[in-house]
């Protein structure tokens, strides 16, 4: 798929749309020109069942996890999903599977929370080994990893076919990029925002930033990459909310996007954000960079 992936797709969140507007959304999608349609796991709707849904309202649509939570589901139930989805989709299906977060796991799901690493590698060899007794298709879908740090992202691509960094700067794609070669899939996600007054849009980005700032996984990471815990408070400083989130004009977001494919990046996703908050995307902003409009 690394060669037949597009180069640009939309990550959002959908549970706030009826399966109507889900299957709306994801046509608007593919008609803008966007290759891939990115779904997070959560608190909403099950994945792969939406994903099984809207793979069916489209023709050619590449959807993905981003990610699947592998707490939610044993080993043996996630390699089913898989491959009754690439079956039913053939090569447009990506399964990206990530560890969460302990507060996700723990404090909601009620499981202990293990080594991030040796849990997914674990998981991994589950995978492989289940036992599966449906049709497959010829070519199984690619699994990512939502991978930030070093051992993850080696990780990802060893036992994997890349990675699915979130949350993310275009300097960690290269950092990303260097780690694991040229031969995995590197797939950042990008937030963006359009609103040219800083105020407004660090304003709005600071909501969207909020509860990923809370979370260690998302915060050893940026400390890595060179932020201390004072670019944390009071929703993330100017530099910290100005690299997470591009906000600006069109070509202030389109520069962002390149900086990314230039760092090494095969696919870019994002996540248009809006100015007021709310959890839809802003489907004018999608619009405004389809590819079909360039």
């Amino acid at each position: 798929m690394k060669n037949t992936l597009g180069k640009l797709g939309v990550w959002s969140f959908i549970d706030n749309y009826s399966a109507t507007e889900a299957a709306e959304f994801a046509q608007r999608v593919e008609a803008w020109g966007y290759s891939a349609l990115w779904l997070p796991e959560a608190v909403g709707r099950d994945p792969f069942s939406i994903i099984g849904y809207l793979a069916g309202q489209t023709t050619k649509l590449v959807f993905a996890t981003g990610i699947a939570n592998i707490y939610a589901r044993d080993p043996m139930a996630t390699n089913a999903a898989r491959k009754t989805l690439g079956e039913l989709a053939p090569g447009r299906f990506i399964l990206g599977l990530g560890v969460s977060h302990a507060p996700m796991v723990s404090d909601l799901r009620g499981h202990d929370y293990k080594k991030p690493v040796t849990q997914m590698r674990s998981y991994l060899e589950r995978m492989e080994s289940a036992f599966y007794m449906g049709p497959e298709a010829e070519e199984q879908a690619p699994i990512l990893i939502g991978a930030l740090r070093t051992n993850m992202l080696n990780l990802s691509a060893k036992q994997a076919q890349g990675a699915h960094p979130y949350f993310v700067t275009a300097e960690h794609t290269a950092k990303a990029r260097e780690l694991i070669g040229d031969k995995a899939l590197l797939c950042p996600e990008q937030a963006i925002l359009l609103e040219t007054d800083s105020e407004k849009a660090r304003f709005a980005a600071r909501q969207h930033m909020g509860t990923y700032l809370s979370l260690p996984n998302y915060r050893n990471n940026l400390l890595e990459l060179g932020f201390n815990n004072d670019d944390f408070e009071n929703g993330g400083s100017d530099r910290l909310v100005d690299a997470i989130v591009a906000w600006g004009d069109e070509s202030t977001i389109r520069a962002r996007i390149n900086d990314h494919w230039q760092a090494g990046a095969d696919h870019v996703c994002i996540q248009a954000l809006r100015t007021d908050g709310e959890m839809a995307p802003d489907t004018e902003l999608l619009e405004l960079l389809a590819p079909n409009q360039q």
